[in-house]
This record gives C-alpha cells, structure tokens and sequence, in this order.
C-alpha cells in the first residue's frame, strides 16, 4: 500500500538505521542513489531491491519525482536517510489512506540539535506521505510537495514520527551539508530573486553555519518579500531573523517582533523569542510577562519552551534586579534543568 521514495548519496552512517526502521511500515522501498562513493548502495540492497542511479543535476524534486516513478503503490511515504522512524500507528495511517487520497499527511519530526545548554529538540510538522496520483514535488532544493492539478490541498496530522538526527555535529561536519545547501539556494535564486522561501532556506543555511550576521541579511530580505504571514514556514522565519539579530547582538532590533503579535498569539516559540527580545533590551517587566504567557501552552515545537525555559529566564530577571528568594522559586520551578540547579548553587 505504501512505497518508501528516498534519494541518497554517500549515506553509510545513517542509511542502517532509517531503513529498518521503515521496513516495518512500508511495503516497498524505492532508493535512487545520486553519485555515492561509499558503502549507501550496498546497505540499500539489503533492504530492496529496487536501487537506482540517477545522474545529478542539481535539483532535488526532479530526483523526487523520479523515484516516485519508480513505486508501484499509490501511497508515497518520503524520508530522508538520516531520519529514523520512532513510532507509528499502522491502522490510523491505513485509515488517512483509505479516507484521504488527495490530502496530505504530515508525519512528526523530532530535531535535535546542540544548543547552547546542550541537547535541545525542536518538534516540527512537515509535508510527507500523499497519493502519488494527485501530487508531486517541485523546487529545486528543500522541494515543496504540489498538487499535479496545481490546485490548494488540505493536509493531515499522521500518526507517525520521526527521529532526524542529520543536524548532530558528527553529520554536519562529514557530509558538508550547509556548504551544499547554500550553494544550491544561490544557484535557484538566480532563476527566481523575488522567491522569499529561497531567502528563507538560505538564511538557515546561514544560521546553521553560525554565520548569524549573513543568516540576517538573507531573513530580512524574506521577511520584505514575503506577502502574506499566514504561510506555513513564515513564523519560523520571523522567529530565526530575531534568534540572528539577538545571537549577533543587534538587541533593538529584534524588537521588530512586536509587529507580529497579532500572528502568532498562538504560538509559545514566539512568545519565548519576544521574551529575549525583551530581556536583551533591558525591559524586563515586558520580558517577564512574555516568558510567562507561554507556560500558558501545553506545548510549543522547541522542547520545554512552555515550561524550564521560560521559567529559568524569569528567574535570571530576578536575580539581576536583587530579588533573590523569587529567583530561587522560579530556578526550583525549573525541577532538573541543569543551569537552574547551578544558578541556585550559586545564589
């Protein structure tokens, strides 16, 4: 019922543990490699053996659509080869397909990465299982699932997630990923410069490499460009420019949040930036209240933005403004949060 479409290259460290995690779920696997030189092919034949070659050419959803070409169920279910399939219910997915041909389903994506106080997940929704009869991808890079018809679709929460572990230090570094990404987006945005997606992706790319001042540059043009704030990925780039503008230290200007309240009155990740916003520019009264309004969420996609983080940052006010006994009730709110515990050794 449902064909696994991958496109990989030079994948040997992570390609093990996404296909078996995959082969639990799917009914086929279909696996168009693009060039690898290392041991990908042979740990795919393992699994299928429906393995392909695809000559490069620089664009991510014609290698996309070729391998859907390749599937013989009508159910596509995307994944990239340093995804891992955590958990999966297989009758309500059989039900989304039974039900819902030409919408799309949404699997969970579980990012972790290495902050600043250490290992932090960021929770996400992204666009990967549909019926290959009514859509397919377009874009060259961080390609878009479309409607074939180019008609607006509907999609769906599935019950199915994913541990991508690409962005760990170890992945980033072998596989020069960011440098990729960043040559590919300049490349595309020769072809379309008024694109605020393109600029977008770039100002990641940017932002992943630290490369915070860049990283603003391209999230301002985006934030200039873009014409409507309800998209899907335009919270997240109002987000990232403050996160750039306050990790590059230009504290006023991330004050620009405050005109994109009225969007995201939903959402505790904006609410937490506005907070640092707030905190950088020394009004704390303001930070304080932004920081609690989103302990007011069940959850937010950056794990413990509606708990720890918000309340450790009160905390910190506090104690910079002398009231020690309130900053140690907000620290012990934080339980085992590892900073809290030492800002309370330390008081």
């Amino acid at each position: 019922m449902i064909s696994l479409c991958m496109i990989v290259k030079n994948e040997e460290n992570t390609l093990e543990k996404c296909l078996n995690s995959a082969s639990k779920l799917v009914d086929e696997i279909i696996i168009v490699d693009t060039g690898s030189i290392d041991k990908t092919k042979e740990i795919a034949l393992k699994y299928t053996d429906k393995v392909f070659d695809f000559v490069w050419c620089n664009d991510f959803s014609k290698a996309r659509n070729f391998s859907i070409s390749k599937a013989t169920k009508d159910w596509i279910l995307v994944l990239d080869a340093d995804e891992v399939i955590e958990e999966f219910h297989i009758e309500s997915i059989k039900e989304f397909c039974k039900c819902s041909k030409n919408v799309v389903g949404r699997i969970k994506i579980v990012n972790k990465y290495e902050g600043q106080s250490g290992i932090q997940r960021h929770i996400e929704r992204v666009n990967r299982l549909f019926n290959k009869n009514y859509f397919n991808y377009k874009g060259i890079i961080h390609e878009q699932i479309v409607c074939i018809s180019e008609k607006s679709y509907d999609t769906k929460n599935i019950d199915l997630t994913v541990n991508h572990i690409g962005y760990s230090k170890e992945v980033l570094n072998s596989t020069n990923k960011i440098q990729r990404n960043i040559e590919l987006l300049e490349e595309a945005l020769k072809e379309n410069s008024k694109d605020p997606y393109l600029y977008y992706q770039l100002g990641k790319s940017y932002f992943m490499a630290k490369d915070y001042l860049k990283a603003c540059g391209e999230f301002e043009i985006a934030i200039n460009v873009l014409d409507d704030f309800r998209y899907e990925y335009a919270e997240d780039l109002v987000e990232s420019y403050a996160y750039a503008l306050i990790n590059s230290m230009q504290y006023e200007k991330s004050l620009f949040l405050e005109k994109y309240k009225n969007y995201y009155i939903s959402s505790p990740d904006f609410y937490f930036v506005l907070g640092l916003a707030y905190m950088n520019n020394e009004m704390f009264k303001q930070a304080a209240e932004a920081f609690l309004k989103c302990t007011e969420f069940k959850e937010g996609k950056m794990e413990g933005v509606t708990s720890y983080f918000p309340l450790y940052n009160i905390g910190v006010i506090f104690e910079c403004l002398g009231f020690l006994q309130e900053a140690k009730e907000y620290y012990n709110m934080c339980k085992d949060y590892d900073p809290a515990k030492k800002r309370l050794k330390s008081i």
